[in-house]
């Protein structure tokens, strides 16, 4: 485990998505970390495509949304 600093400003992004998103700041930034490299690795790939892939990735079914 490391410390990573960051700028007061990118820290007080994470404080608010955290808080929206109910993980800990550290939870979040681990999030962005995550799909940041995979984003750069899959370029071509969109971001809900790349969080279907980690859900069946990880065995967890992916959440159905329903429409009125």
């Amino acid at each position: 485990m490391g410390i990573v600093k960051i700028g007061d400003d990118l820290h007080e992004e994470l404080r608010k998505s955290s808080a929206v998103m109910c993980r800990s700041i550290n939870a979040q930034a681990e999030f962005w970390i995550k799909v940041g490299m995979l984003a750069e690795a899959n370029p071509t790939l969109p971001f809900t495509e790349i969080i279907a892939a980690q859900l069946r990735n990880a065995d967890v079914e992916e959440p159905q949304i329903k429409t009125a």
